[in-house]
């Protein structure tokens, strides 16, 4: 029967001593939508005295600039330039974190006051408009579809319709808006692909929606 754990606590660490059966186990670090970082836990199966240099007391005391990690870059904004055609001021796409071409794609964008539409949209409370919401999602459907493999091209591509689109919360300057687009269905013979898009703000669905995208090869 294992024995229960005990713990020594020092002003930076912490050091379990635990039975012997097993190596310890550190749980893996995870990127979420509110970008918090989780605290690396312990396993209670571990062999042997082992010290953990990011303990949950050292966490709290940390400065809040350096509780947080920066979202990973699978595709960096020259990159993206390189598949989607759109530039200023309508490439609405900063950083891709997660892509799997013809499949889907998450990427985020960072919306700052100094967003073209925020004198329009309004001068009084700066609010992201859920068009270029929609659209932002519709370029990350883009940088999934815009593959060989698929057969999309950046010169016969087009944002043919969308369906069921809802916005649960608005988006403002500060915000950062983490975009997922899933490809659900794709009809190779008449160059129609459905997707599926959800927008987060804080791990929190603010717009939500079906989109059609109209496929073709370059000569067509």
């Amino acid at each position: 029967m294992a024995m229960a754990s005990t713990f020594s606590l020092t002003n930076t660490t912490i050091t379990p001593f635990l039975s012997p059966t097993s190596p310890p186990k550190i749980s893996s670090f995870r990127f979420s939508n509110s970008r918090s970082l989780p605290l690396p836990t312990l396993s209670t199966a571990s062999s042997s005295p082992t010290t953990i240099s990011h303990a949950p007391n050292d966490y709290k005391d940390a400065p809040i600039e350096l509780r947080y990690p920066a979202f990973p870059s699978v595709l960096d904004i020259n990159q993206i330039r390189n598949i989607l055609p759109h530039r200023f001021p309508f490439l609405l796409v900063d950083r891709v974190i997660e892509y799997n071409p013809g499949v889907s794609a998450v990427a985020i964008k960072n919306v700052t006051i100094n967003d073209n539409f925020f004198p329009g949209h309004f001068p009084e409370r700066p609010i992201m408009p859920g068009v270029l919401m929609v659209e932002a999602m519709a370029q990350v459907g883009g940088l999934v579809m815009l593959q060989p493999e698929v057969g999309g091209s950046r010169e016969n591509f087009f944002f043919a319709g969308i369906d069921k689109v809802r916005f649960r919360k608005p988006v403002i300057a500060g915000d950062t808006l983490v975009m997922r687009m899933t490809l659900i269905k794709l009809q190779k013979r008449f160059g129609i692909a459905k997707m599926e898009g959800k927008a987060y703000v804080g791990g929190e669905v603010v717009c939500e929606g079906e989109f059609l995208m109209a496929t073709g090869s370059g000569g067509e």
